[in-house]
């Protein structure tokens, strides 16, 4: 042990201070990676399903997209060409119609649930994130949700969902807690949430341990609003007919 000191009183004033800083920043990355240890086990375990989901919500809604741009074009080329079939524009009006609700387009009403995320009084960890959010929407949708909208903003497949400081961004607009998440589906949408197991483990992992406050009501009547953004496509066109 002396001959140790004795070495570090011969190394220079600059090299201790920077050994010491150095052993210093070891321990404290060691002790952050011990502390997050389990808040990375349990985002590794969410982001399988998670991007599956967005990337399913994703096609879909490309397909809703190219579809009203076809049903379009078409209606578009029977009114100009003077097409007295009132029967046939009728119906491709119904499928436009059919396709903007599928997209989001449209205002909706019909039973469902509604569930309230509220931050918790236990420090940083017990905020309300954006992948809090992205979890109860995905499980919404497992359980069969055919519409979803946060606060205001209605859930498409191109909807992003990140943190921004202590607020969110969701389409493009800024949500600042509390934060509430209204879907329709079947009347027992609720139920089928509440008996999934990855529903259940996240309650269990992350919401009771940070304290956040998740409070849900079932009311007889949930409107969403349409969706306010653009589903233009830039890069796509219908094939034509018969085209491989």
């Amino acid at each position: 042990m002396s001959t140790l000191f004795a070495w570090i009183r011969r190394l220079p004033t600059v090299q201790v201070t920077l050994s010491v800083a150095l052993l210093v920043l070891g321990f404290l990355i060691a002790a952050q990676i011990a502390s997050e240890g389990p808040r990375v086990r349990y985002s590794t375990e969410e982001r399988t399903p998670l991007i599956e989901t967005a990337l399913r919500l994703q096609s879909e809604q490309e397909g809703f997209q190219a579809q009203i741009l076809a049903l379009r074009q078409e209606i578009g080329t029977l009114e100009a060409a003077g097409s007295g079939d009132a029967e046939e524009l009728r119906r491709l009006y119904g499928e436009l119609e059919a396709a903007r609700i599928s997209a989001g387009l449209v205002a909706v009403s019909g039973p469902g649930v509604a569930f309230r995320f509220e931050d918790g009084g236990l420090g940083v960890d017990s905020l309300v994130t954006a992948r809090d959010v992205r979890v109860l929407i995905q499980e919404l949708w497992l359980a069969g949700a055919e519409g979803i909208a946060v606060n205001d903003e209605r859930i498409v497949g191109t909807s992003a969902i990140l943190d921004i400081g202590g607020s969110m961004i969701i389409n493009s607009a800024y949500l600042a807690p509390l934060y509430e998440i209204r879907a329709i589906g079947p009347p027992d949408l609720y139920q089928r949430v509440q008996a999934s197991a990855s529903f259940v483990a996240f309650v269990q992992g992350r919401i009771e341990p940070a304290g956040i406050r998740l409070s849900v009501a079932q009311p007889e009547v949930v409107d969403l609003p349409a969706f306010a953004g653009t589903v233009s496509v830039r890069y796509a066109a219908p094939a034509p007919e018969g085209g491989g």
